[in-house]
């Protein structure tokens, strides 16, 4: 009985040439295509049902088992991803946080995307952000900038170093107050393209979360703001996660049981302990492997990113 499954992680999926940013890491749609057909070819696509099934009841799942996932709300995912999905009778499974979707917010994950997105290049953005960090952080609370740099190293498979110290800073690794002042301040100087317009052209809309749920497509918890959900105390884990179930509900998706996608892959006991007591009988992390339910935690299951499938060439 096969217990293997392989699950899949895309993000952004756009003609990246015609795009107003094409410096951003996403997977061009023809490439998305192909790579689909190849997934169709070597793989059994199950959806989210499968899953659930397997790790509740027992129920086994087919050979080259694969379910594809796509994170953070991304229009993308209604105009590019869902027609090939559904024209293929592929499931797959979505997980937009709620906040970008209810609040139409600029989620800060996509503003750092965006600002490294920009004609500046990474030393520059990190110059400028060290600068600012230093001009209004508190000295006592911050530590120097090779601490910084030795903080991060090795952290990321797919970004050079100076990209993955951006990243960290902006996402983690700074006192919040600081970090959200920092980078909207970046976002000001590099991004030439107002919030409310970006984040329009950014994310779905509650319907349209809703027709792909219509359509068969599953629909679970990213949480509330895309945050480091390891680093939050268990009072704020708790909101963001019910904020999240409230946006679930207005979808109409199940709360009986159901998947959590976790914000860049971070978890800990105490968040998996609140997921659990709410229903959720599935995690999906970042760690890069092939998934055994009959071996991995349920709450912590591996994932390939779509950079680690095959490159499919065109015909």
């Amino acid at each position: 009985m096969s217990r293997e499954l392989t699950i899949i992680m895309y993000h952004y999926v756009r003609a990246l040439s015609r795009s107003r940013y094409p410096q951003i890491k996403g997977l061009p749609t023809d490439d998305f295509r192909r790579q689909i057909e190849y997934v169709q070819e070597h793989y059994t696509v199950i959806g989210a049902d499968r899953l659930l099934q397997a790790v509740t009841e027992g129920a086994p799942l087919p050979p080259k088992a694969a379910l594809l996932t796509f994170d953070d709300g991304y229009l993308d995912h209604f105009t590019n991803v869902f027609p090939l999905l559904d024209a293929k009778g592929l499931p797959g499974c979505f997980f937009p946080p709620a906040r970008c979707v209810l609040d139409r917010e600029v989620l800060a994950v996509n503003k750092i995307h965006y600002i490294l997105a920009s004609p500046a290049s990474p030393t520059e953005i990190a110059d400028r952000l060290f600068e600012l960090m230093e001009a209004w952080g508190e000295p006592d609370a911050l530590r120097s900038r090779e601490a910084y740099r030795e903080a991060v190293a090795g952290d990321h498979r797919f970004d050079e170093p100076q990209v993955v110290l951006i990243k960290r800073l902006l996402q983690r690794e700074l006192p919040t107050p600081l970090r959200t002042r920092i980078l909207d301040r970046l976002f000001d100087t590099y991004v030439d393209v107002q919030e409310e317009v970006l984040a329009e052209e950014l994310y779905m809309g509650l319907d349209q979360v809703r027709c792909l749920r219509r359509h068969g497509m599953y629909v679970g918890s990213h949480g509330d703001r895309h945050a480091w959900m390891d680093r939050l105390d268990p009072e704020e884990q708790r909101k963001d996660i019910d904020r999240s179930l409230e946006f679930l509900d207005q979808v109409g998706a199940s709360l009986d049981r159901w998947i959590m996608c976790y914000p860049y892959g971070a978890h800990d006991a105490s968040l998996r302990s609140c997921i659990r007591d709410r229903g959720c009988v599935a995690g999906l992390t970042t760690r890069a492997e092939t998934g055994d339910l009959g071996e991995d935690d349920p709450l912590r299951l591996p994932r390939w990113d779509t950079n680690d499938m095959p490159k499919v060439q065109g015909h």
